[in-house]
C-alpha cells in the first residue's frame, strides 16, 4: 500500500486530488511565490544606497528576507501539523502581500529591514505546499515529485533576479515589490479555487508543536546531516549571489541593470538538476551524489576567484559558467535533502520540512552578512575564498556519511 503522509490526509480523495493534478500547480505557485527571497539581490547597491545603508552593511539587504524566510520555517510551516492547509496557505500569502507593499513603501532602512524579514516569513508558505506535493505521492515516487516541486522554487529564484533587475531598471526598485506583490496576489486566487483542503489528523496545542521541534532535531540524524549540508552549500551560493551585481557592475565587466539581468538569467539552467536529483535519490544515490554536488560548489567558486580577473569576454563566460555549476550543486544538495527527510517520519513531515529548510536559510542569511563584510574589507578574492570555505565545510559533511556508512 502507498504511505500517506497521516498528519494531512486530504479531504478530497486521491481520485479529486492525485500528485500528478497536483503537482503542475504547486510548482507553478512555489515558482511565483519564490520571487520574493532572491528579488533584492541584484538591487542590493541600489536598496542599500537609497536607504542610507554603508557598504559593509549591503548584505543586510538580502540577510532580512532570508533570516525572516528561517524563522517562518520554524514558527509558522510546523503549523502545517496544526491547522487547515489550504486555510493557512492562503492567509499566509495574503501577509506575504502586505508586507511586500511595506517593503516597496518603507521610507528608511529600519522600516525596509522589518518588512523584508515579513516579506521572509510569509515566503515560507511555500515549504507548506512541498509536503501537500509529498503527501499525494506514492514512496517511490515522492523524490520525482518533490524534485518537481522544488524546480518551480529554484526556477522561481533564479527568474526574479533579472526580472527584479529589469523592472529596477525601467521603473525603480520599489516598484519591484508592487509587481511581485501582484503576482503574488492572482496566484492566491488561483490556489483559493484550485488547492484542497487538508485537515491534520493529530491535533496539538501550539507551544507543544514548538516544543516537539528540539526533539525531532536531537534525534534524527538524517536531519541533522542534511540540514547542515544545506547550510554550508545555501550559504555559498548567497555569498555568490549577494555580491556578484556588485562585482559585475565594476571594471572589466562594467555591466549596467540590464546586463546584469541577463546574466542572472544563466543561472536558471541550475533548476534542470532539481528533479534528476529526485529521481537519482529514489534509486539510492544520495550519498555519491551529495559529494558531486559539493565539489560542484567548490569548483564554481574556484571558478568565480579565476573569472575576475580575466579580460571582459572570457571573464564574463567564466563567471557564467560559475553561476551554474554553484546553481546545480545548491539545489541538488537541497533537493536531495528535502527527498531524504520527507520519508524518514511521515507523521512529522511539515516539521521535518520547516526544520531543514529553516537551518539553510540561517545559514544563507549569515552568509549574506559574512559576504558584505568579505566584500567591504577584501574585495572579490575575499568574497570567493569565503564561498570556497562554506563548499569545503559542505564537502566534509557529506564524506562523512561514508565513513560511519551513514543512512542516505
Amino acid at each position: 500500500m502507498n504511505a500517506i503522509d497521516p498528519s494531512t490526509v486530504p479531504a478530497t480523495t486521491p481520485a479529486t486530488a492525485s500528485a500528478r493534478e497536483l503537482t503542475p500547480l504547486l510548482t507553478l505557485a512555489c515558482g511565483v511565490i519564490a520571487l520574493n527571497i532572491a528579488a533584492a539581490q541584484p538591487l542590493v547597491g541600489v536598496i542599500a544606497h537609497s536607504l542610507g545603508l554603508s557598504l559593509a552593511a549591503t548584505g543586510l539587504v538580502t540577510m532580512a528576507t532570508l533570516l525572516g524566510y528561517s524563522a517562518g520555517m520554524v514558527f509558522l510551516v510546523p503549523l502545517t501539523d496544526l491547522v487547515e492547509n489550504r486555510r493557512l496557505v492562503l492567509g499566509t500569502l495574503a501577509l506575504d502581500v502586505i508586507a511586500m507593499l511595506a517593503s516597496a513603501w518603507a521610507p528608511g532602512a529600519a522600516t525596509y529591514l522589518v518588512a523584508a524579514f515579513a516579506v521572509g516569513a510569509a515566503t515560507s508558505s511555500i515549504q507548506m505546499l512541498v509536503p501537500l506535493a509529498a503527501s499525494f505521492a506514492p514512496e517511490a515516487e515522492r523524490g520525482r515529485v518533490v524534485g518537481n516541486v522544488m524546480s518551480g522554487l529554484m526556477i522561481g529564484i533564479l527568474v526574479s533576479r533579472p526580472l527584479a533587475s529589469l523592472i529596477g531598471s525601467a521603473y525603480g526598485w520599489r516598484d519591484v515589490f508592487v509587481i511581485f506583490a501582484i503576482a503574488i496576489t492572482l496566484m492566491t486566487l488561483v490556489l483559493r479555487k484550485r488547492l484542497p483542503t487538508m485537515q491534520p489528523v493529530h491535533r496539538m496545542r501550539y507551544g507543544t508543536l514548538v516544543r516537539s521541534l528540539w526533539p525531532l532535531i536531537r534525534s534524527e540524524r538524517v536531519l541533522q546531516r542534511h540540514a547542515l549540508s544545506a547550510i554550508l552549500a545555501f550559504g555559498a551560493f548567497n555569498v555568490f549571489w549577494t555580491i556578484i551585481a556588485l562585482r559585475l557592475a565594476q571594471p572589466p565587466f562594467g555591466l549596467g541593470a540590464n546586463g546584469i539581468a541577463a546574466f542572472a538569467m544563466a543561472g536558471v539552467g541550475g533548476s534542470v538538476i532539481a528533479p534528476i536529483a529526485g529521481r537519482l535519490g529514489d534509486r539510492g544515490w544520495t550519498r555519491p551524489l551529495n559529494v558531486l554536488m559539493h565539489l560542484l560548489i567548490i569548483a564554481s567558486m574556484a571558478l568565480a576567484w579565476i573569472a575576475g580577473d580575466r579580460a571582459p569576454i572570457a571573464g564574463l563566460v567564466l563567471m557564467v559558467a560559475a553561476s551554474l555549476l554553484l546553481d546545480i550543486g545548491t539545489v541538488g544538495d537541497q533537493t536531495l535533502g528535502r527527498r531524504a527527510i520527507n520519508v524518514i517520519r511521515p507523521e512529522a513531515r511539515g516539521r521535518l520540512n520547516g526544520l531543514f529548510t529553516g537551518a539553510f536559510f540561517v545559514g544563507g542569511a549569515g552568509a549574506s552578512a559574512l559576504a558584505g563584510v568579505a566584500w567591504a574589507v577584501g574585495g572579490w578574492d575575499l568574497t570567493c575564498a569565503l564561498g570556497v570555505v562554506f563548499g569545503v565545510a559542505a564537502l566534509a559533511v557529506s564524506l562523512s556519511a561514508y565513513s560511519r556508512n551513514a543512512s542516505p
